[in-house]
Parts: C-alpha cells; structure tokens; sequence
C-alpha cells in the first residue's frame, strides 16, 4: 500500500506545481477546457436520449410487468452511462494532451528543469502524438465496452462496472502521461513498459487518483496539468529505483537523449 499511496502522492506533488509556476499551470487549462466543453457536449446528447435508448436495448422487456421492466432498463441506462464516463475519462486525457502538446510540453521541460535535468529534449512529434491519441482512445473503448458488460450484473453490477473502470482507465493514463518524459529520454517501449511493471502499484496509485479527478466536475480541468506535472514526477521516481545494471538510470538517458538531440 506503500508504493499505491507513494503513486497518489506524486499526483499532489503535481497540483503543488499550481502554486510554484501558476502561470505556466494556467496555460494548460486552456486545451483542457476546450476538449472538456466538446465532451460535455456529447454526454449531454446521451442524456437526451438515453431513455430512447434504453429502450432500443432491451426490446426483449416491452412485454414484462412494468416493474420489472423498468428495472431493467435502469440498469441498462446506468452500465450505459458508466461506460461512456470511462470513454470520456480516456477521450479527454488522449485528446486533451493532443490538441495541448506544446502548453504541456513546456510544463513537463519546467519539472524536469526544476530536477536538474533540464536539457533532456528527445523529440515526441507530431506522429507520435497522434498514435498515442489513437490507441489510447482505442484501448479507452475496449475498457468502455468492459465496463458495460459488468454493469449488467444483478446488484453489484454498477460497483464492479466503476471499480474495473476506474482501475483500468487509471493504468492506461498514467501510461500515456509518463511517455513524455520516458520519451524524452530515449527509452523504448519494452523500457518503458518494464520501469511500470517493476513499480505497477505506485503507477496504479497515480493513475487511479487522477481519474478519480477527472470524474469530479469540472475537476479534469483542473487536475490535467497537474496530471502533466505529477506523471514527469512519478517517471523520474520510476527511473531513480530502477537497477542499475539495466541502464535505466536517469543521467545515462539524459546524456543520451541530449546527445541524439544534438547530433
């Protein structure tokens, strides 16, 4: 529990970041509200519609008790809904630090600068961005899907729906937001994935929160530069515990990275 509480703590490092460089912390809010006023938008048309829809999906209840009926479609509506707040939750971090990656880039540069490790600078591109928003969207979706599906369990449906949700989109998104700085350094992407295995519940722990963040209202915005701020942090504590015989350490990459840069 250690390591999971170490990761949430990364996350409040990350908000710490709003009093110490409040000014570069704002600049990320402007991406976040943009894509937050998109999504808002689509979740509103699900309510609109979402009785209509219930009822499309459970075409098998129209000749039930009434009672009966409506509970069905209920839980419908709610797996439903639970399942888009995930695919939200996923959509708004991969689209966020798309459309964001220069205001996001520049606040990950200053954690990294305020560690001593300023010159690491591995170029990310545009590309690489936009696959990343891609496939997070993508595995964002197959969690959404999942999450319908345990939502249809008699009783604890719900619970399980948003405790896999939760704990799945959290993974996935701490992913995507320590890629800049693993990038940075010139790490691949079995690197990457061994430094997170090695240390899955403090990873878990920071994924987790900022989700948790993001479902509170109004709360991604907020929390998403932060999530920037604090995701450079837990990479850079990913890269301080790794063994040194895997050359994983910080400085190496950082020569490194900086002398591809430069060449």
């Amino acid at each position: 529990m250690r390591e999971f509480f170490g990761g949430v703590g990364m996350l409040g490092r990350g908000f710490a970041y709003w009093r110490r460089r409040p000014s570069l912390m704002l600049l990320g809010l402007v991406p976040a509200v943009i894509v937050a006023l998109v999504l808002l938008g689509g979740l509103i048309a699900l309510a609109s519609v979402l009785p209509r829809l219930t009822e499309v999906l459970t075409p098998f209840a129209d000749g039930w008790p009434t009672l009966w009926a409506t509970v069905i479609r209920i839980t419908v509506g709610t797996a439903t809904v639970g399942a888009a707040l995930v695919l939200v939750a996923i959509s708004f971090t991969a689209l966020t630090l798309f459309v964001g990656e220069p205001f996001y880039a520049r606040i990950w540069r200053a954690v990294e600068s305020d560690g001593g490790t300023g010159a690491i600078n591995a170029p990310y591109g545009f590309w690489r961005s936009l696959g990343d928003a891609v496939s997070l969207i993508a595995r964002g979706a197959v969690i959404a899907l999942l999450a319908l599906v345990l939502g249809f369990l008699p009783l604890v449906g719900g619970l399980v729906s948003t405790v896999v949700g939760v704990t799945l989109t959290g993974w996935i998104v701490a992913d995507e937001l320590t890629s800049r700085a693993f990038t940075a350094r010139g790490l691949t992407g079995p690197e990457r994935r061994a430094l997170r295995r090695a240390h899955r519940a403090r990873v878990l722990g920071f994924g987790v929160a900022t989700q948790l963040c993001f479902l509170v209202p109004l709360g991604a915005v907020v929390a998403m530069p932060a999530a920037v701020a604090g995701s450079t942090l837990l990479a850079r504590s990913l890269l301080d515990d790794a063994p040194q015989p895997t050359g994983l350490t910080t400085a190496p990459h950082a020569q490194n990275a900086a002398g591809s840069v430069e060449s």
